[in-house]
């Protein structure tokens, strides 16, 4: 008789010949941004290709002379074959090089460096006033109308928040402008300059994401809550926020992280229009500005700028559900 197979072991506690499931998932994730990236960059780079008619007798005018518009087509390297373009195109990118502006002369690095920083940290105070709004605000309405409590509370809530959620950044852009600013005249219509050039604009993105994002996190919760890990721990005579915070928040944050992640993507563009509404001195004024001139090099430098934005996001909230639910990198294992 035989004696049955041990397992044989590796150090870390792994069996052998089972890989790390961290690294999995980490290479996985990073293979699909690479493979994101290479799509963005080549759909990018067939835009002044596929748009129909000439960008450089667009950008340069209707009257401009055929000897100019030669001349810049050549000293652009548009009369190459497409495959040489495209080959240009990527050395430039590893280089740092986007091209230049072909209403301006102006490298698009430089405009792109100028612009870049207002629209991040207008993004980056909307993205902190949603997290910090957001989880909270579900999480009290939850434990407010747990067990079909004050439905009165409730009904506002949903009705409200439904409401809010549905007007465009940009009309609500409108609405705010036009009563803290032209009527009541408490903070500057248009600009950027000091903390309260902010306030009308973030309020502006933040809104509708912290709205939905707080009717998820309420909905996750109440579900939590009537699990039987929960009862348990309220049998145990634990202080009510230990039981909220300890046991039921991380587990409602996987359903609330994915769909927040999606609407975070969404309003980094939507910050394209609120930029313009408010006259903010960043990309979106920028990207605008480049459709009507037909400056293609530089709607290029946007798109790549805006869609790597989006992919770092999506990894970021993939990141963070793996360190909440650590299951799914070793279901992915």
């Amino acid at each position: 008789m035989t004696a049955p197979p041990v397992a044989v072991t590796r150090r870390g506690g792994l069996p052998a010949g089972v890989r790390n499931p961290w690294l999995v998932f980490l290479g996985r994730r990073f293979a699909r941004l690479v493979v994101s990236l290479a799509v963005l960059v080549t759909l990018a780079f067939l835009m002044i290709h596929l748009v129909p008619g000439d960008p450089v007798r667009a950008a340069l005018g209707l009257t401009a002379p055929a000897e100019l518009v030669e001349a810049r087509r050549e000293s652009l390297g548009l009369n190459d074959p497409l495959i040489v373009q495209y080959g240009n195109y990527l050395s430039g990118l590893f280089r740092g090089d986007l091209g230049v502006s072909m209403t301006s002369g102006v490298p698009v690095v430089d405009t792109i460096g100028q612009r870049l920083p207002a629209s991040a940290s207008l993004g980056l105070s909307a993205f902190v006033v949603i997290m910090v709004s957001a989880i909270p605000l579900g999480l009290a309405m939850a434990v407010l109308t747990r067990g079909g409590r004050r439905r009165g509370v409730e009904l506002g809530f949903t009705s409200t928040s439904a409401m809010i959620a549905a007007i465009p950044e940009f009309l609500l852009a409108v609405g705010l402008i036009f009563v803290f600013a032209v009527t009541l005249g408490w903070l500057p219509v248009a600009g950027r300059g000091g903390l309260d050039s902010y306030l009308l604009p973030v309020l502006a993105l933040s809104a509708g994401p912290t709205l939905v994002i707080a009717r998820i996190v309420r909905v996750e919760a109440l579900a939590v809550f009537g699990q039987d890990f929960v009862r348990t721990a309220r049998a145990k005579r634990l202080p009510p926020w230990r039981v909220y915070f300890r046991h039921a928040f991380p587990n409602a944050l996987t359903s609330t992280l994915t769909i927040g992640g999606l609407l975070l993507g969404s309003m980094i563009v939507g910050t394209v229009l609120v930029e313009n509404v408010f006259a903010w001195p960043g990309m979106g004024m920028t990207i605008v500005q480049s459709i009507l001139a037909k400056d293609y090099p530089l709607v290029q430098a946007a798109v790549l700028v805006y869609g790597l934005a989006v992919l770092l996001v999506n990894l970021m909230v993939d990141l963070l559900l793996a360190v909440v639910d650590p299951r799914s990198t070793i279901r992915e294992a």
